[in-house]
């Protein structure tokens, strides 16, 4: 069937185009059915919207989204036929009874997430499916490598890559371009990919740009690895593992994230890439993705084992993560404090002590004896520091960038200490959203300043932490939040006196 091009100011979240009745019946098509829509510069599948809201008979109504994916104009004529369901929504369903999948059962769900074939219903049931009954180690094998197939590949002349990755769940984990600089100081290759905030206040590559550009190619990342040795870019900017993207967009609503998608998309960016060695830093402690040493344990065991089946040399690395890394949460602020260490700044300890031991399992994993110290000495050198130049240098940054180059937002607050006493607990997710409320990720310039550590004294009038923000609706609301939240948590060392006649 031919069909004139309307195209209709519609948000949607999945491909859709809104047809006459008239022309539903036509085409034997009804409310939810699939058509392929063909254009001048491609073909998509769109789910059917039928109503008489739509009542100009010979027109395909189609938002930007779909018009931009056929390079589609007003008025151009389309070529529309019903589309059968795609063979992949049998073994979904199969996946839904708990059933095991074959590799090839796999990747045609995967192909077809990727080519727009599955509605974000099937798509969601797929997810759901694995959140309920779950993949063994060969099926999410299976799943990373069909990720991986339907992007693209970084090819590297040198070798052997070394990769390292944390899972998140920490606030101001700021580590990545500190371990990466120790170890490309050491000689080794670590291309390191990021990405941006999700759930948090700041991903890596949200402060990272701060300072270089983060938006590279594939031909671009190969050359950074093989002449300075080190990249930190943001893996959005490339197509690798594309479907991962997708699936987010969906699994996000549904508040979910199952276990076997997080290990293939983590261990897919990683194939793509041709990482043959990999850490990866598995935060455990309340507030985290990981809550308990047991659970971070079976992590471990479960990328290790992918690691086995598809050619990764893993190790894992389960760090504490009761509170923030260091004090700064946010994307100037945590920038700012990843540098001062880079320069030499021995404070906050929690981070140079988690990058070292980080960048030390690294250098053993290539070869060196004693790798935590050897990775102190290369940050107490300024090895470290210069090869972090050379990485910025290279990625657009300035040659003389220095720490105080960086300036966080102009409004600022202290979050004053009702009471005397002892910080008995610090609650990150709360300090998250403080930390988003003062418009971090997207406002450089916003986040917190921690200054107080659990089990640190603190005395009524103190500063807990202070706020940043680039306006003062955006610092007030935080403030707000940081009252009824109350993130530091303070108590005294007395928790009950027992007197005589009550032990009686």
């Amino acid at each position: 069937m031919k069909l004139k091009c309307k195209i209709v100011d519609i948000l949607s979240a999945a491909p859709m185009a809104g047809m006459d009745p008239r022309d539903c019946e036509a085409l034997i098509v009804k409310e939810n059915d699939r058509i392929r829509i063909g254009g001048p510069k491609g073909e998509t599948v769109a789910s059917i919207i039928c109503s008489d809201k739509f009542s100009d008979a010979g027109t395909l109504f189609i938002p930007e989204s779909v018009a931009r994916a056929i390079g589609a104009k007003e008025g151009d004529e389309l070529d529309v036929v019903y589309s059968q369901p795609p063979e992949s929504v049998r073994a979904i369903r199969r996946k839904m009874d708990g059933q095991k999948l074959g590799a090839e059962e796999i990747t045609a769900i995967v192909k077809d997430i990727s080519e727009g074939s599955l509605t974000n219903i099937e798509v969601a049931s797929w997810l759901t499916s694995l959140q309920i009954n779950g993949m063994d180690l060969d099926e999410t094998a299976d799943f990373a490598r069909a990720m991986v197939d339907t992007g693209d590949k970084v090819v590297f002349d040198k070798g052997p890559i070394f990769d390292f990755h944390s899972m998140g769940g920490v606030p101001g984990n700021k580590i990545t371009p500190i371990v990466v600089s120790i170890a490309a100081a050491a000689g080794l290759i670590v291309p390191k990919t990021s990405s941006r905030a999700i759930s948090s206040a700041c991903g890596t590559s949200d402060f990272v740009e701060t300072f270089c550009d983060i938006n590279v190619t594939l031909e671009r990342l190969k050359e950074l690895g093989e002449t300075v040795g080190g990249a930190f870019v943001w893996g959005g900017s490339m197509n690798l593992a594309p479907v991962d993207d997708i699936v987010i967009k969906i699994e996000r609503p549904l508040g979910i994230n199952p276990r076997a998608k997080m290990l293939a998309s983590i261990i897919s960016k990683k194939l793509a890439i041709g990482a043959n060695y990999l850490l990866i830093d598995i935060p455990t402690g309340a507030g985290t993705k990981v809550h308990t040493i047991e659970e971070a344990r079976a992590y471990a065991q479960d990328f290790m084992g992918l690691g086995a089946r598809l050619g990764i040399h893993v190790e894992c690395a389960i760090t504490y993560a009761d509170q923030p890394v260091g004090s700064a949460i946010g994307p100037i602020l945590e920038a700012r404090e990843c540098i001062r260490i880079l320069e030499g700044e021995t404070q906050p300890t929690s981070v140079v002590e988690k990058a070292c031991e980080c960048a030390g399992i690294l250098l053993e994993m290539a070869g060196f004896e004693n790798g935590r110290e050897k990775a102190h000495e290369l940050l107490r050198s300024g090895k470290a520091h210069k090869k972090f130049l050379e990485i910025v240098t290279a990625q657009g940054g300035r040659p003389d960038l220095k720490s105080t180059d960086l300036v966080p937002g102009k409004y600022t607050a202290d979050v004053i200490s009702s009471r005397s006493g002892y910080v008995n607990s610090i609650r990150n997710r709360d300090l998250v959203a403080v930390a988003k409320a003062c418009g971090a990720s997207m406002d450089k310039g916003a986040g917190l300043l921690l200054c107080k550590t659990k089990g640190q004294r603190v005395e009524e009038g103190e500063v807990l932490f202070t706020l940043y923000a680039e306006s003062e609706t955006k610092l007030k609301h935080a403030q707000e939040l940081a009252e009824r939240y109350c993130p530091v948590q303070i108590e005294g060392m007395l928790l009950k006196r027992v007197t005589a006649q009550e032990s009686d």
